[in-house]
């Protein structure tokens, strides 16, 4: 297992489809059974043993700052952004901040069990940069609750094939990953997704996938809130 010692939250997303509950809370913030998102994902990484995360920040980040500045278990380095720069945007701004080349990169929104092995151990596990650019965990749609899309990839091993459109693909993307810094060499400034990366690595055949095992819910819509809210209650 490759040692991996930095991990970075994304955060600084509007979170629009949860509508007024956003309008005074970052999502980030919103509570699932009395603790927040961001929380429950930072919990999972001080468990791995990471001792210093980098957070992304815009939409009322102050607020992520304060509630973060509470934990004794890990501190944080923020990049705060003017405007949100999206997942690869935001990535790329916050380089300067890392001291190693390849790091966890998770959202702050998914919830998952962990039955077994967790996830990011299960990422490390699977880490190798001299064949793999970025590692992606992949989540089985048959095992995703509050998520109404159909799939991202399909999966020949460890080799992930984005989907083309019109069809169904029976993994999605679950929001935990291991980047290497190298991806970051020619992407372009400013706002951009990391899709653009994914797929460059999939052409050039240094995108690798992992796939969890566990339960996997994506808090995207207060419908879907809901449904987590019962779940870890």
């Amino acid at each position: 297992m490759s040692a991996l010692t930095e991990a970075m939250i994304l955060a600084a997303g509007r979170g629009t489809r949860m509508r007024r509950l956003t309008d005074e809370t970052p999502k980030p913030l919103i509570k699932v059974a009395g603790r927040s998102l961001i929380d429950r994902m930072a919990d999972k990484i001080a468990s791995y043993g990471i001792e210093q995360a980098v957070v992304n920040i815009c939409y009322l980040g102050e607020k992520i700052k304060a509630d973060l500045g509470e934990r004794t278990d890990l501190s944080f380095l923020f990049s705060a952004e003017e405007e949100a720069l999206e997942t690869g945007g935001g990535v790329k701004n916050a380089l300067p901040l890392f001291r190693t080349d390849a790091f966890f990169v998770v959202n702050s929104d998914p919830l998952w069990t962990e039955p077994t092995v967790p996830a990011l151990t299960r990422l490390a596990q699977a880490w190798n940069p001299e064949t793999t650019d970025i590692l992606l965990l992949l989540q089985p749609m048959t095992r995703v609750f509050g998520h109404d899309g159909t799939g991202d990839y399909f999966l020949n091993g460890n080799v992930p094939r984005r989907k083309a459109a019109g069809e169904e693909a029976p993994f999605v993307y679950a929001g935990a990953q291991i980047l290497h810094r190298r991806i970051f060499d020619d992407a372009p400034d400013g706002k951009f997704s990391l899709n653009l990366l994914y797929d460059r690595a999939e052409r050039q055949g240094r995108l690798r996938a992992v796939v969890h095992d566990g339960d996997w819910f994506h808090v995207g819509t207060p419908e879907a809130l809901a449904l987590a809210e019962k779940a870890f209650s």
